[in-house]
């Protein structure tokens, strides 16, 4: 798997951007009946009988689990929903929830989900990511990537959250990789 620094964005520079839960959650919401889900649902799932959106606060939302995908067969699947404002070339790997306090984020805490729907809105388009591979992965690399990519900050009101934008090349090549055992 090659590895190369990341150019440096224009999320680097300057002031950190202040985020603030309620606003982000609304923005979560407002994405849960999106147009382009179900139909990325459907061609990732052909057998799908439905999707049913998690809204509630209980055990499924804080285990990560957004939506509940149900498939012909009774197979069901769990999905952890990320939405991102821009098409950027990569995943923004939540690493602290809260870096202070070292609560881990989502790519290192246990998830209930099955899947990470990692979607960019503006493209309309989903990484549909494994979490178990996934994570897996972030163990194998997380440190490497920490150097070669560097880390995001966000400002919330009493608490920086941390991210590692991982190109998204490096991060699929990774998460095959991890599902490789020896």
């Amino acid at each position: 798997m090659e590895h190369r620094p990341a150019a440096r964005d224009r999320r680097a520079a300057g002031s950190p951007r202040v985020h603030r839960f309620r606003d982000s959650l609304a923005l979560s919401e407002s994405f849960v009946d999106a147009d382009w889900w179900l139909p990325l649902y459907r061609r990732a799932f052909p057998t799908m009988v439905s999707a049913v959106a998690v809204r509630e606060d209980g055990w499924a939302q804080r285990g990560g689990i957004d939506r509940l995908l149900t498939l012909s067969c009774g197979r069901t699947y769990t999905v952890d929903e990320k939405v991102r404002m821009h098409d950027w070339p990569d995943v923004l790997l939540e690493r602290w929830s809260d870096e202070a306090r070292r609560v881990p984020g989502w790519i290192q805490k246990p998830l209930a989900a099955d899947f990470i729907g990692y979607a960019y809105a503006p493209a309309g388009m989903c990484l549909l990511l494994p979490v178990v591979p996934l994570q897996r992965a972030w163990r194998q690399h997380g440190r490497k990537w920490i150097d070669l990519y560097g880390t995001r900050s966000a400002q919330n009101p009493g608490y920086v959250s941390v991210g590692v934008p991982v190109p998204r090349h490096v991060l699929m090549q990774a998460i095959v990789e991890a599902m490789m055992i020896n």
